[in-house]
């Protein structure tokens, strides 16, 4: 396969990629996914290796994406598969890391034959139990877990398991709404391969799937070999809810005459009884992000230039989640797993990594009665603070870095939630000085409307440990969050009162350089 040819396929490739996560992104019923984009697609081939990525969607889904179409498939017999077939599950082990992450797989039949697979990953409104939060003393009290199941079989709905989900979760329209998007989007996937299929004269992708994987795998390699060789060490501490202080601890160690890197987490914290536990291929999945977006972050994240990137992970450890922890806030740990990784690397590439930002996304939920006595129940909507600087450049303001979704914007919420906002704006001096100042964080203040008490879960991190500065640059700003004024550090489920305002500020980046 001659380059003209492989780059024209390959542009083909992230085209129906893209065009299925747009698809998702119109049809999906929750603020979470049509406006914030905390979704994945990728594109697998008939070996269920991720073959290619839309040009949206987060670390942590995208990347555990990659290994979930495997373990679905591990699951079933392949052969049973037909035309019509969709499986689903949200077992945190198997994908994304905890239950409001669901993965949708559908295969995708050239005649009788699967050729590729099309998958989803997205955050849903909903899963019962516990909601967004990390107070779930164990994984049963955190919501329906669905194993490996046929959504559709033939192309029939599954009523029994429609059923089941429609009467475990708070809000099934929006649910069974954004699950329609998933299985809607593989449609479109399915029909615009089989067209790519038809216009260039293939039988399948599996020549193409295999070019595209080994040329990856191979320019990750040779990006690995110019580093030197040996082990380094980083270090990143936090606090999460409750005051709780975690310490992730990484030894990188870059084997340059083979191409691949290994990151130990040996000495990191232990397991939580709280549900911020992180499971292996979310530990993975951000840790591969830190590695690739420093060494050729132009190169297609796929199975390839994943392949070289190593995990070795303590039996007890936070970051290493074993049945029945729980795991529901598992993002308030797992997002800030590029940063020891990142202060590594900075002993051997400084001028390509980032100081320690704000870290993990504020993610609120809110749920009660309007002032009409109507229940809701919101999805879980972010708040960013400061990323760290770079060498050349400062941090970017609120910026939800790693994770890279978007702000709910305010309008959206308002309309879709008796949420009355009384300030959001970035917060001035938060960012760490240096050479490269880090950016800053934003403050943001609401109340609800209505006139009964209402529930408000939220997980906010960073309100005692500072974002550290690099080379010399100086901290970030902590955060802060108040409620009536009054600053609170334990913010698990709580009960509001009408009237009351909850102010927050999120942390500051860390500045670059002295």
């Amino acid at each position: 396969m001659d380059g003209v040819e492989l780059q024209i396929l390959w542009s083909n490739l992230i085209g129906i990629v893209s065009e299925q996560a747009r698809a998702l992104q119109r049809i999906a019923f929750s603020p979470i996914v049509r406006e914030a984009g905390d979704l994945a697609n990728g594109l697998f081939d008939e070996k269920a290796r991720m073959v290619a990525q839309a040009v949206t969607g987060t670390p942590g889904h995208i990347n555990s994406l990659a290994a979930a179409a495997k373990n679905l498939l591990g699951e079933i017999d392949i052969d049973s598969l037909k035309p019509g077939d969709v499986l689903i599950t949200n077992d945190p082990w198997m994908s994304a890391g905890h239950f409001f992450d669901i993965t949708v797989l559908s295969p995708i039949f050239r005649g009788e034959r699967i050729i590729a697979y099309a998958g989803s990953t997205i955050h849903h409104t909903d899963i019962g139990g516990y909601g967004i939060g990390s107070g779930a003393r164990d994984i049963h009290e955190e919501g329906l877990w669905i194993p490996v199941m046929k959504l559709y079989e033939a192309g029939k709905p599954n009523e029994t398991l429609f059923k089941m989900i429609k009467r475990n979760v708070r809000t099934p329209d929006a649910l069974l709404g954004d699950l329609g998007a998933q299985v809607s989007s593989g449609m479109i996937a399915s029909e615009r391969l089989n067209a790519l299929c038809d216009r260039y004269g293939l039988d399948d992708i599996s020549t193409l799937s295999e070019e595209i994987i080994s040329r990856s795998e191979t320019a990750m390699r040779e990006a690995i070999r110019k580093l030197p060789g040996g082990t380094y060490h980083g270090m990143s501490r936090f606090d999460v809810p409750g005051g709780q202080e975690i310490e992730l601890k990484t030894a990188v160690t870059v084997d340059a005459e083979a191409g691949e890197i290994t990151i130990d987490f040996a000495g990191s914290s232990g397991p939580s009884a709280s549900g911020i536990n992180v499971v292996p291929a979310y530990t993975h999945a951000y840790a591969t992000f830190a590695v690739r977006s420093t060494l050729n972050p132009d190169l297609p994240n796929n199975a390839g230039s994943l392949a070289p990137i190593k995990l070795a992970l303590p039996e007890e450890c936070i970051v290493n989640a074993r049945y029945p922890s729980p795991v529901n806030a598992r993002h308030v740990v797992g997002m800030y797993v590029p940063f020891p990784v990142l202060k590594a690397l900075a002993e051997v590439a400084p001028d390509r990594v980032v100081a320690e930002g704000s870290g993990a996304v504020w993610t609120v939920q809110i749920q009660g009665r309007d002032a009409n006595g109507r229940p809701f129940t919101s999805s879980m909507f972010n708040y960013s603070g400061g990323m760290g600087a770079r060498a050349t450049k400062p941090g970017l303001s609120a910026i939800c870095y790693p994770t890279g979704v978007a702000a709910v914007p305010v309008e959206v919420l308002e309309a879709s939630y008796p949420i009355a906002f009384t300030c959001k704006e970035l917060e001035r001096g938060t960012g760490g000085t240096g050479r490269q100042p880090g950016g800053d964080g934003q403050r943001i203040g609401y109340r609800m409307r209505t006139k009964s008490p209402w529930l408000l879960n939220t997980i906010p991190s960073r309100l005692k440990t500072a974002p550290e500065g690099l080379k010399g640059g100086g901290d970030g700003a902590p955060g802060r969050f108040e409620i009536n004024g009054k600053a609170v550090l334990d913010t698990r489920k709580m009960e509001m009162q009408p009237g009351d305002e909850v102010f927050m500020v999120t942390p500051g980046g860390g500045g670059f350089g002295s």
